[in-house]
């Protein structure tokens, strides 16, 4: 392929598919500048690896994938795992409903506090919309490691979601007498 037809090839991809890569990483990252970084460096792969793309109507599966290994190749070099009580979550208490807002930064926090091996199904099945096969086949896993790893990361926030809320309930007055 002569250079100014990979050119056009992998504009086309950043038009159609940016919007949807920047929303995966921003979630991935909990970043807009690391997200940034990850969807440039996945456009600057698909430009030099762009023969391994056999199937254009594959593209966004072929870029999420490489968003995510360049997100994991990051995170060996810049920290060291940590390890994880992921394994074991808590049972969840089912002492009356559980409503209340939760904002967007809360939920971001909780999403990084978990292994990306939970934090990604998460992001593609709640955010992103996809299916148990759709992110079974981008991550090369058998549908039932796919609901798993979901109702293990799940578990996760919904942990971490219900301490926060019991943090600011300790934190504002009581109006009960």
């Amino acid at each position: 392929m002569e250079d100014s037809q990979r050119v056009g090839a992998v504009t086309r991809l950043v038009d159609e598919h940016y919007e949807f890569l920047y929303r995966f990483a921003v979630r991935l990252t909990g970043s807009g500048a690391d997200a940034e970084d990850l969807v440039q460096q996945a456009f600057l792969t698909a430009h030099a690896k762009l023969e391994q793309l056999r199937d254009p109507d594959k593209a966004r599966a072929w870029l999420i994938v490489v968003v995510r290994n360049a997100f994991r190749k990051s995170l060996r070099r810049d920290r060291p795992l940590l390890l994880s009580t992921i394994s074991n979550p808590p049972e969840p208490s089912h002492n009356g409903a559980w409503e209340r807002s939760i904002d967007s930064e809360s939920v971001q926090a909780a999403l990084n506090e978990l292994p990306e091996e939970f934090r990604t199904p998460l992001i593609l099945f709640y955010f992103e919309e996809l299916s148990y096969k759709q992110i079974a086949d981008l991550l090369e896993v058998p549908i039932g490691t796919v609901m798993s790893r979901l109702s293990r990361g799940k578990s996760h926030l919904r942990t971490r979601l219900r301490k926060d809320e019991s943090v600011v309930d300790r934190m504002e007055p009581s109006t009960r007498h």
